[in-house]
C-alpha cells in the first residue's frame, strides 16, 4: 500500500465525506440484501399458496424473525395480498437502495475529482520549483507523458478503482456475514475456495505493472519524437529526413501498440476469468448444498436455501469488478510510481521565503572561491570575481567554457558545489529566492515568448504596467515602430514561441520586457549571437539603451559587442585564464586575442 500513499493522503483530507460515503454504501447493501430476503418468504408463498405457512419456524432466528414481521401484517391477509406485500417491500427495497446508491457516487465522484486535480496541480508545481539543471536530463516528450498520460491513468485505473475498492469489500463482506449466519455449514465451504480464486487472478494480474511501465515509457518516447518533429520542421524538410523521422516514430508506434494490446489482453482476462470462478463455485454450492437440504442434514428450509444461493449469487459481480479493479490498480501502480519519481525529486534550490528580502543593489555580486560541478562533470573550478555596481562584466570563452552556468549562479538557477555567491556581502542562499529575481532581467539568446499578445508578453510578470508603460518600454527596445505595423499594433497575437515574428522582432520584446521590469542587474546571454546585421544592430541599440545605469553581466559570442565592458572575463575549462579591459587582454597576446583575431578573419 506504500505505493498508493500519495491517494491515501489525499483521501485524509476528506475524512467526513468519507465517512458519509460509507454509510450511504452501507444503507444500500442493507437495502439490497432485504431485497433478496424477501425472496424465502416469497418461494414459501408461491410453493405452498397459503399465507400461514409464514408462520411455521423452520430454520434460524433470522427467518423466523422475518416471517413473524409479515404474519403481523398481513395477518388473516389472503395469498395474494401477502405476495402484494412482499413486492411492495423488494420495490421499496430497491428504490431505497439505489437512492443511497446514487447519494454514494454523488460523493465519491466530486471527491475523485478533487484527488486527480490535486494531483495534477502537485505535477506542475513541482516542475516550477526543479532546477534548469534537472530538465537538461529529461526528455521533454517523457515529462509531458508523465503530467498528462499518466495522471490520466491514475484517474482511470487507481482512482476510478477507488469506488470500487470500498463499495465491493462491503458488499461482500455484508454479503458473507448475512449468509454465515443463515448457515455457517455452507458459508465455511465456499471460504475454502476463496483464497484459490484470488490465487488465480493474481497471477493474471502480476505482470500488468511491468507492461504498463513500458507502455509508459513508450509513450514519452513518442510524445518526444512529436515534439522534436514539431520544433524542428524546417530542418526535416531541408534534409529530406521526413522517412527517417517517420521510421523512428512508427517503430516507437508499433512498440506503443504491442505493449497496449499486452495489457488489454491481460486486463480483459481477469473479469471473464472471475465470473466462470465464481459460477464454478455457485454451481458446487447449489450441488452441495442441495444435497444437504435434501438429506435434511443442514436445518434449511428449501426456501431460504434458495434464498441463500441468491444473496450467493449477488457476491459474483462484486466479486468480478473487484478482480478488475485490482487488474487496473497494477496498471495505475505504474502511472503513480513514475509520477512520484517527479514529485520526489529533491529540489537542489530551494527557496527562503523566510530569508532576508533583497529590496535593492547597492554594492556587489561577488565570486569567492565557486565550484560547480554537475554529476562527475566539474563545470566551473574556483572562480574569483567581483562584479561592481554600475559595472559591465563580459564573460567570454570556448562553448562549455562554463558562461552561461557562471551567469545562472546569480538568480539561482544552479546552486554552487563549492564555495559562495554574495549580494552586497551576504550569501545569496540567506536572501528569499524571489526577492533575488525580482532585481535581475534575463535575455537569452534564444527569445523565449508566449502565445498571447504583444503587450502580454512585454507585461509578462508586471500586472500592474500601464499601456503607456508598455509603449515606452518598446520605444526603449526599439520595438514600438514594428509593433504599430502590426494589424492589432501591442495588442497582436504572436503565435506559438512568437512564430509571427522575425527573430530580430523576437528578440526586440524580450529587451522590451527586461526594460519594463527596470531592474538593478542585467543578465545577456548572448542576445545577438543568432540575428542578421540589421536586426543586431537594432537590438544592440536597444540593449546600449537597457545597459545605461545598470550593473549588466553579458555573454558575449560577438566580441565587438562587449569592447567597452568594464572588465572581460576569459573563461576556459572552467577557469578564468584572463581578465581585463578590452586594451588590456589585447595587449597579452594571449586567449582573447586569438579569439578576436578568428573573428576579424570571418
Amino acid at each position: 500500500m506504500k505505493k498508493y500513499s500519495r491517494i491515501l493522503r489525499y483521501l485524509l483530507d476528506y475524512k467526513g465525506k468519507i465517512a458519509l460515503y460509507f454509510l450511504c454504501i452501507i444503507l444500500s447493501i442493507v437495502f439490497s440484501i432485504m431485497s433478496f430476503g424477501m425472496l424465502a418468504p416469497f418461494f414459501d408463498l408461491i410453493f405452498k399458496g397459503d399465507t400461514s405457512n409464514l408462520t411455521k419456524t423452520i430454520d434460524n432466528p433470522a427467518m423466523e424473525y422475518l416471517r413473524s414481521f409479515l404474519v403481523s401484517q398481513v395477518g388473516q391477509m389472503n395469498a395474494i395480498g401477502a405476495l402484494a406485500l412482499i413486492c411492495l417491500i423488494i420495490v421499496v427495497s430497491i428504490l431505497l437502495k439505489n437512492i443511497f446508491l446514487y447519494f454514494s457516487f454523488y460523493i465519491l465522484n466530486p471527491l475523485k475529482n478533487e484527488i486527480v486535480n490535486t494531483l495534477r496541480s502537485e505535477i506542475y508545481n513541482k516542475i516550477l520549483q526543479l532546477p534548469i539543471g534537472y530538465f537538461t536530463e529529461k526528455r521533454k516528450g517523457d515529462l509531458i507523458s508523465r503530467s498528462t498520460n499518466d495522471v490520466w491513468e491514475v484517474e482511470n485505473s487507481l482512482v476510478g478503482a477507488l469506488e470500487g475498492w470500498i463499495r465491493d469489500p462491503l458488499t461482500i463482506l455484508i454479503n458473507f456475514a448475512v449468509l454465515f449466519y443463515i448457515s455457517p455449514q455452507l458459508t465455511i465451504a465456499i471460504l475454502i475456495f476463496i483464497p484459490v480464486i484470488g490465487f488465480i487472478l493474481g497471477r493474471i494480474s502480476r505482470a500488468l505493472k511491468r507492461q504498463s511501465s513500458e507502455a509508459a515509457i513508450k509513450q514519452g518516447e513518442a510524445l518526444s519524437i512529436m515534439d522534436e518533429t514539431l520544433n524542428g520542421l524546417r530542418v526535416i524538410k531541408a534534409f529530406n529526413i521526413e522517412g527517417l523521422l517517420r521510421s523512428r516514430f512508427e517503430k516507437t508506434n508499433d512498440d506503443l501498440l504491442n505493449a497496449k494490446n499486452k495489457i488489454s489482453r491481460r486486463r480483459d482476462m481477469a473479469s471473464p476469468v472471475s465470473e466462470f470462478l465464481g459460477v464454478l463455485v455457485f454451481v458446487g454450492i447449489l450441488w452441495f448444498g442441495g444435497q444437504m437440504v435434501l438429506s435434511q442434514k443442514i436445518p434449511l428450509a428449501p426456501s431460504t436455501f434458495l434464498a441463500y444461493l441468491a444473496l450467493f449469487y449477488n457476491i459474483i459481480n462484486p466479486v468480478k469488478a473487484l478482480s478488475t479493479s485490482f487488474s487496473n490498480m497494477q496498471k495505475g501502480s505504474a502511472a503513480i510510481l513514475r509520477i512520484e519519481e517527479v514529485l520526489k525529486t529533491p529540489v537542489t534550490v530551494d527557496d527562503n521565503p523566510t530569508g532576508k528580502k533583497l529590496n535593492s543593489f547597492n554594492d556587489s555580486i561577488e565570486f569567492r572561491n565557486v565550484h560547480f560541478a554537475y554529476a562527475d562533470t566539474v563545470i566551473l573550478d574556483n572562480i574569483n570575481l567581483t562584479v561592481r555596481k554600475g559595472q559591465t562584466i563580459a564573460l567570454v570563452g570556448s562553448s562549455g567554457a562554463g558562461k552561461s552556468t557562471l551567469a545562472d549562479l546569480v538568480p539561482r538557477f544552479h546552486d554552487v558545489t563549492g564555495g559562495e555567491v554574495l549580494i552586497d556581502g551576504i550569501n545569496i542562499k540567506e536572501y528569499a529566492l524571489q526577492s533575488v529575481r525580482s532585481l535581475m532581467s534575463i535575455v537569452t539568446q534564444e527569445p523565449i515568448l508566449f502565445n498571447d499578445t504583444i503587450a502580454n508578453n512585454i507585461a509578462l510578470g508586471q500586472t500592474t504596467a500601464t499601456e503607456e508603460e508598455i509603449i515606452e518600454a518598446a520605444k526603449i527596445a526599439n520595438a514600438h515602430e514594428f509593433i504599430i505595423k502590426k494589424d492589432g499594433g501591442y495588442k497582436s497575437n504572436i503565435g506559438d514561441r512568437g512564430s509571427k515574428l522575425s527573430g530580430g522582432e523576437r528578440q526586440r520584446l524580450t529587451i522590451a520586457r527586461a526594460v519594463l521590469k527596470n531592474p538593478p542587474i542585467l543578465i545577456l546571454d548572448e542576445a545577438t549571437s543568432s540575428l542578421d546585421t540589421e536586426s543586431e544592430r537594432l537590438v544592440q541599440d536597444a540593449i546600449n539603451n537597457m545597459m545605461q545605469n545598470r550593473t549588466s553581466i553579458v555573454i558575449a559570442h560577438r566580441l565587438s559587442t562587449i569592447r567597452h565592458a568594464n572588465e572581460i572575463i576569459v573563461l576556459q575549462k572552467g577557469k578564468i585564464v584572463e581578465r581585463g579591459s578590452h586594451e588590456v587582454l589585447l595587449s597579452q597576446n594571449g586567449f582573447y586575442r586569438k579569439l578576436v583575431e578568428m573573428q576579424e578573419v570571418k
